[in-house]
């Protein structure tokens, strides 16, 4: 979790040294092991290290070979492969650090050496030769990167924003089209942040500075077409075994203690299963337990992987945490409106970590998106007129539900034979009739009634939203179109980046086994069948995963509702602040708010049985505290 940091004056104005100084201060947070810089008349590149790794520890940047000069933040999994690769053989493979292995990649393959590597990383290599930047970033957007560019006068980039703002030439200015987008929840630009012209590097993209201007080229994509196929369900298991385990063992790697998230659920459980298997000392897992809140609570199935050994478990007890703990800091931290209610819980999980000496830790973010829970296939049973496997896997969905009558559910059969079946064989001139009545009935279905009517058309958010929201899946081959979807949506890298800050303020590298390009390239091709059994979903991991998971957790059908302790803890540590907010002033967020709406929906929430617009509650409260702590505003 080191920091980057770079300026480069294209017009030849020398870089302050002192700036670099300034950038490298606010960042320290990242890295304790020591802070270094390189400058050369226009161009200077900084970095903060935080040791992870065996080979980090003798590791110094930014490095320079000839006339090429490196800073990065990056962890490197295909070592083995790179090494004899980039004919690097005659030296001790210990010796040999990542940012090494990146500057003989660059070296050898130019451009195009992203495409050759396995892991985690954002880095920059500055080319004297011909006086070229060059950038890059991974392929789901683990590492982060932020940059500003006026052209022909000045290229920055950084780890966190907040250190671009120490150069006086760029804009502290307020994106008001971001505000829509965090209210409407609009994920999918991959670049644009919070304020103006500050953007962010694209997941698999690079960048490249010359005298010619920027250039940003996608190195990487996967393939939504290739299918694989292989002669059992059986083979299928041990396939994805194979990759799950290389994906987690390779972000094993570490010179100090690793942690793990254990939550019991099926994804952090798998890769806490693994894990321990291939460490020499108990794994540390780190879990968070709700006392007083049994529908949240989790700890049975925790338990159940913690009594089967290999692990020192760590429990932190999340009911007791307000879910705007050290706001101040968390934002801050974050440099932006949070976007996820549940931040808190690993706030707090986290700090426990911190405590325990623990500097990589383990995480299951992704799990849905890269394995995909397949309910789609349902769909292509449909539309493919499989009668008889439809009627099982639905069969089997409803026998997993003991709290219907029979009656019931005999009513739920009909329902998705009608759903998975009739409906997507509609005629499409009935079904195009029956979808202009339906958006008929509101004057417009594309957007909630949450955001100020005024600011709605200030930032044509209706335009936005059409253009950017994602599409519902439908057959033919919707199985397959939702698993690519989940795979390039923007809540990955926007997610991964909360992650990334939220473990920096705590001197911790958060590493996501789900986020390795072997692991999501192979859950892309497998074939729908292999995700859904009898109606329960994502076979291929409890199928693969069966000797390894406790009974209990490896079929298990639904999960604890966070939901209930955030109700609970938001009403009980944060009511004062709220009404402070959203009933008495309201000043800070009235013009991207619909007060009447935010008002109302807070007034049913804090009355448990009406409950309340969860999302538009959280999100006006953190946009009214960001804005107040920032004091940043847009155009009047």
């Amino acid at each position: 979790m080191s920091a980057i940091i770079g300026i480069y004056y294209p017009n030849q104005q020398p870089v302050d040294r002192a700036k670099l100084v300034q950038m490298l201060d606010l960042l320290k947070h990242r890295g304790s092991d020591g802070a270094n810089m390189w400058q050369e008349n226009s161009i200077g590149l900084a970095h903060q290290m935080l040791w992870t790794t065996p080979e980090s520890l003798g590791e110094t940047l930014p490095a320079t070979k000839g006339k090429l000069t490196i800073t990065a933040d990056a962890r490197l999994d295909n070592r083995e492969q790179l090494i004899p690769a980039l004919d690097l053989t005659d030296y001790p493979a210990e010796e040999i650090t990542d940012s090494d292995l990146l500057l003989a990649a660059y070296e050898k393959w130019g451009e195009h050496c992203p495409e050759h590597l396995l892991g985690d990383f954002a880095f920059a290599i500055w080319n004297g030769r011909n006086q070229t930047l060059f950038c890059a970033r991974d392929y789901f957007g683990v590492k982060p990167f932020y940059y500003y560019h006026h052209p022909g006068k000045l290229f920055t980039f950084a780890s966190e924003i907040k250190a671009l703002f120490c150069l006086r030439e760029v804009p502290r200015n307020l994106n008001e089209v971001r505000i829509g987008d965090y209210l409407e929840g609009i994920l999918e630009d991959k670049t644009i942040t919070f304020y103006q012209d500050i953007l962010r590097l694209p997941p698999a993209h690079s960048l490249t500075l010359s005298s010619q201007g920027i250039r940003l080229r996608e190195y990487w994509s996967l393939d939504p077409k290739y299918e694989l196929k292989l002669n059992s369900a059986q083979e299928y298991a041990e396939a994805y075994l194979e990759v799950f385990t290389q994906a987690v063992r390779c972000r094993l790697r570490s010179a100090f203690p690793v942690g793990s998230a254990l939550s019991g659920g099926l994804d952090s459980s798998s890769i806490v299963c693994v894990a321990r298997e291939h460490l020499q000392q108990p794994l540390k897992t780190f879990s968070g337990i709700f006392k007083s809140v049994p529908e949240s609570d989790e700890y049975s199935f925790i338990n159940a992987v913690v009594e089967q050994g290999g692990i020192e478990p760590h429990y932190v007890n999340v009911d007791r945490i307000s879910p705007l703990v050290d706001i101040e800091k968390v934002l801050w931290h974050q440099d932006e409106p949070i976007w996820t209610p549940n931040l808190f819980m690993h706030w707090g999980l986290y700090g426990s970590a911190q405590q325990q000496g623990v500097r990589i830790f383990l995480d299951g973010f992704l799990g849905d998106n890269v394995v995909c829970h397949g309910w789609e296939h349902l769909m292509d049973l449909a539309y493919d007129w499989r009668w008889l496997a439809l009627y099982q896997e639905i069969k089997g969905i409803i026998l997993r539900q003991p709290e219907y009558s029979q009656q019931d559910k005999i009513e739920m059969l009909k329902q998705y034979l009608w759903q998975f079946n009739l409906k997507p064989r509609t005629p499409k001139t009935l079904y195009k009739i029956w979808r202009r009545l339906r958006q008929s009935k509101s004057t417009n279905p594309q957007l909630s009634s949450k955001v100020n009517p005024d600011f709605t058309k200030q930032i044509e958010l209706l335009q936005r939203s059409q253009q950017l929201q994602p599409s519902t899946p439908k057959p033919p081959q919707a199985a397959i179109k939702r698993r690519y979807r989940d795979l390039i949506a923007g809540e990955i890298p926007l997610g991964l980046e909360i992650s990334n800050k939220t473990a920096s303020a705590f001197a911790i590298e958060s590493r996501f086994p789900f986020t390795d390009r072997r692991l999501a390239e192979f859950c892309l091709s497998i074939p729908g069948s292999q995700r859904i059994q009898d109606g329960l979903s994502r076979m291929i991991v409890r199928r693969a995963l069966v000797n390894h998971l406790p009974e209990k957790v490896c079929w298990r059908t639904g999960k604890g509702n966070l939901s209930y302790n955030f109700h609970r803890s938001l009403m009980a540590f944060e009511r004062e602040r709220l009404d402070e907010i959203i009933m008495l002033n309201p000043q800070q967020i009235e013009k991207y708010i619909n007060l009447n709406i935010l008002r109302q929906q807070y007034q049913r929430y804090k009355t448990k049985a009406s409950g309340g617009n969860t999302p538009l509650i959280w999100s006006a409260t953190n946009l009214a505290l960001w804005l107040n702590q920032t004091n940043v505003r847009g155009e009047n």
